[in-house]
């Protein structure tokens, strides 16, 4: 007896196939030179399965990046709580400038920040879905600290937030110096010693 295809498989196969293939792409040949035809190709797919799916490249690589983030997610434990805030900031940043260092992750990250610029609603969901949840973690380990009288009462989770990663985000984007550890370990200390709960040392 023949065994009917699953339709559903081979889809599922093929999504992760063009997912696979534009990430790869996109850190082979740059954003500019990255085209649906070549994605197809690679993942073994008519175009117009991925047209059919997606309206344009940067859409299939925010849902490429998106589905990294998820998988990342799924082995992650969460964010450090050991008591030590200025600890367990340094762990996620160093972390952090592990993977903006990385070619894997650098090439679809800068293709994403520079098509959500000039492309609002892109941009809207970059921000959306795969910036704003990784700021709630960091808004949430803060929230913590604040609680426990490590911060100031009046301190403001999200500009704080903002104080942590924007510089970093600046230097990868303009790459106007080297991201190392010694960095986020300096820009760490800077950050919470404005924001320290001076009554409680």
């Amino acid at each position: 007896m023949t065994k009917t295809p699953d339709a559903t498989r081979r889809s599922d196969r093929s999504r992760r196939a063009i997912l696979d293939a534009a990430l790869a792409l996109v850190g082979e040949v740059g954003y500019n030179k990255l085209t649906i035809e070549a994605i197809a190709a690679r993942a073994g797919v008519g175009k117009q399965t991925i047209y059919r799916w997606w309206p344009s490249k940067a859409a299939v690589l925010l849902e490429a990046s998106l589905a990294g983030d998820a998988e990342t997610d799924a082995e992650w434990t969460g964010f450090p709580d050991t008591g030590d805030l200025a600890a367990d900031l340094k762990h996620v940043l160093r972390a952090t400038v592990d993977e903006f260092n990385d070619e894997k992750y650098e090439a679809p990250a800068r293709a994403l920040t520079a098509a959500g610029a000039t492309d609002p609603e892109l941009g809207a969901r970059f921000t959306e879905q795969l910036l704003e949840p990784q700021l709630a973690l960091y808004e949430a380990r803060l929230r913590t600290a604040r609680e426990a009288g490590q911060l100031a009462p009046d301190t403001d989770l999200r500009l704080t937030v903002e104080m942590l990663v924007g510089p970093l985000t600046y230097r990868w984007l303009m790459r106007t110096a080297p991201l190392t550890h010694a960095y986020t370990d300096a820009l760490v200390d800077r950050v919470l010693g404005g924001v320290a709960n001076v009554t409680a040392r």
